[in-house]
């Protein structure tokens, strides 16, 4: 069962109910299962043949996207911590995993996202890393934003010695291993 709060507050949904969905090459939305369209409060006219970022959260750094879409462009699949918007502006956070799909030809037909429940942990420490990143782009033009708080977090990174790909993973992983335990 699903828990709603008041406007602008976090969703929260059972940690087995994934959220699903499929975009064509354009990042708009082919595919929406039904967990997807309970969290988001979209009913599935809304979401179909609609842009993916539909659902993107303000305090989404923009840097972010750029190492998402970077990181796709290769070929490889992105996990990654984000934070989306519903439909009646609440809001909800997830452990997303991004991979390009390709037809029975082998050309890449679009992008295939199952997103888990992010734990109460991962997002306090995801959130704080996001909250800087936004800082670093105020104030710039939407590229310069972009670019800004790409280095921030590349620079974060790099003072782990780690990618976002293997920080990001162990972040997940030690926090759904404490959420077990406790």
């Amino acid at each position: 069962m699903m828990t709603r709060h008041s406007q602008g507050r976090r969703i929260t949904w059972p940690a087995d109910q994934l959220i699903v969905s499929k975009t064509d090459l354009k990042g708009h939305i082919t595919y929406a299962n039904r967990t997807f369209m309970a969290v988001s409060d979209y009913a599935e006219p809304q979401l179909l043949s609609r842009p993916h970022n539909l659902i993107r959260h303000p305090d989404m750094p923009r840097g972010v996207f750029k190492l998402l879409w970077q990181t796709l462009q290769q070929g490889k699949e992105f996990f990654g911590f984000v934070k989306n918007s519903t439909a009646n502006g609440d809001y909800y956070w997830v452990y997303a995993n991004i991979t390009p799909s390709y037809d029975l030809d082998g050309r890449k037909d679009g992008y295939f996202s199952v997103r888990r429940y992010a734990p109460e942990a991962a997002v306090g420490t995801i959130s704080a890393l996001y909250r800087q990143l936004k800082i670093q782009e105020q104030g710039l033009e939407r590229q310069e934003a972009t670019e800004a708080s790409y280095r921030g977090l590349c620079d974060y990174l790099e003072q782990r010695q780690q990618s976002y790909h293997d920080w990001v993973t162990r972040l997940y992983r030690d926090t759904m291993e404490v959420a077990h335990v406790g």
